[in-house]
């Protein structure tokens, strides 16, 4: 790697939870003469689109006590809660869990005091969209949107979750994060979510949130809900063998094996699960090409329903609202939208079924979850792959990235490291808070690392 000047920043793009743990993991692992540049197109600093609702039904998918921002100091989050007194905190059997708006104001208040930790001003914001990354030396020329250019040592990619293709095509169709533009709905004309995972949950509790008193219609190819956390003993990981990870079909024998021994113990599945999570990215990587193919096309809705699960409190509602009649689920797929003056005609094929039905509604509603970068409109991460700087990971799904998080592209390595659902596809377990803030003390670590290392040459 190139010598680079030792009073250049390193640029962090994204500061939802990726991003802000990156910059703040970067404060502390690189020297004080080194400033960090946390980038974000949004309004608000810290909080990403996960975290910046303000709505009390949207609640942590996972229990506070996971949720901390620091391994290193588990209870970090809930002391932070008890310090608080903030609302709308649900305590179940379960765990406790907080509305993520809560969880939003503890990143911003992290980032707070990163900011003027010290008394040093190394933390830079910079509130604009970042559409280009020109390699400069052996950094880059960082340019924004809005016309600004700041030379950088070197940048951490920490978009967080892509937005989807934009799937289905209908002039009725609505972004659910964006309530404010959902309009004047009707009570007596049907609204459409497509999706029946997290994001299906969190968009019925927006609809009824804003007054919405109609029919609901949520619709995905299985038609799979997710599953709620309850109780459960923790269970040991299995110790895999060749065999076991040879196919996927030897892996899940192995798996349903571990949760019926589970079951004899007195232990649910659910600790099965959880206990598969620290070898999930071993399994992942240790599966041929091929079946981690045929996991993405049959087995990935079931393993998310599982393994991706829901606060009692959320899912309590949309057994109620199915139990009234006033949400309707549906296994199927869509054939056709027809836009009309004020509605939309969407022709679904349920599944079963032979003969396809039309359903009118008002709104559509896409919650169909993440995007992939091979299919990304993003600016920034196109010109990134059109000078080679970067490409498209396993399946399309995030960015390739060696082992030291380092972006991979066509035309050789580059001071560019990525975290984050980004790098889904090289990794599997890299969406959730634990992951994400083990991810962004090491890449710290590895970016002061070459940093050290160049100026020293």
């Amino acid at each position: 790697m190139t010598a680079i000047d030792h009073a250049l920043p390193i640029a962090v793009i994204g500061a939802g939870f990726s991003g802000t743990m990156a910059a703040i993991q970067l404060l502390a692992a690189l020297p004080r003469s080194r400033p960090v540049l946390l980038c974000e197109r949004a309004d608000a600093f810290g909080r990403g689109l996960a975290y910046a609702t303000r709505a009390p039904a949207h609640l942590l998918n996972l229990r506070a006590a996971n949720m901390s921002a620091f391994s290193d100091r588990p209870h970090h989050f809930e002391a932070w809660l008890a310090e608080e007194g903030a609302e709308g905190v649900r305590r179940t059997p379960a765990g406790t869990f907080a509305p993520r708006g809560v969880y939003g104001r503890y990143l911003s208040e992290l980032l707070r005091q990163a900011l003027t930790a010290d008394g040093l001003p190394r933390l830079r914001l910079v509130n604009d969209a970042v559409t280009d990354l020109e390699p400069s030396g052996g950094g880059f020329v960082l340019r924004t949107e809005g016309g600004q250019a700041h030379p950088v040592a070197g940048a951490v990619l920490a978009a967080g979750n892509l937005a989807g293709p934009g799937e289905p095509a209908s002039r009725h169709r609505v972004d659910p994060w964006q309530p404010e533009r959902f309009g004047r709905l009707h009570p007596h004309l049907p609204v459409l979510i497509v999706g029946t995972g997290l994001t299906m949950v969190d968009t019925v509790a927006t609809l009824r949130g804003q007054g919405f008193s109609g029919h609901i219609v949520a619709v995905s190819r299985r038609g799979l809900l997710p599953n709620v956390h309850e109780p459960a003993e923790a269970w040991p990981a299995p110790n895999l063998t060749t065999g076991d990870l040879a196919s996927l079909s030897a892996l899940v024998g192995r798996i349903r094996r571990e949760v019926a021994s589970a079951r004899a113990a007195g232990v649910d599945w659910r600790g099965v699960v959880d206990g598969l999570r620290p070898v999930t990215d071993f399994i992942w990587r240790s599966l041929p090409a091929p079946e981690r193919d045929r996991f993405l096309r049959h087995l990935r809705p079931f393993w998310d329903v599982h393994r991706h699960r829901t606060a009692p409190p959320a899912a309590q509602a949309i057994d109620e609202e199915i139990a009234r009649g006033s949400l309707t689920v549906l296994a199927g797929r869509i054939r056709a939208i027809a836009d009309e003056e004020a509605h939309a005609v969407v022709t679904l094929l349920p599944r079963g079924e032979e003969q396809p039905r039309d359903l009118e509604v008002q709104c559509i509603l896409d919650a169909t979850g993440i995007g992939r970068v091979s299919e990304t409109q993003d600016p920034l991460l196109r010109r990134l792959m059109a000078r080679g700087l970067v490409r498209p990971g396993p399946f399309g799904l995030g960015l390739d990235a060696g082992p030291d998080y380092r972006a991979l592209g066509t035309r050789g390595g580059g001071r560019l490291w990525t975290l984050g659902p980004l790098l889904r596809g090289v990794l599997w377990e890299c969406i959730a808070v634990p992951d994400i803030r083990n991810q962004a003390a090491e890449v710290a670590d590895l970016v002061a690392m070459d940093l050290e290392r160049a100026e020293a040459a």
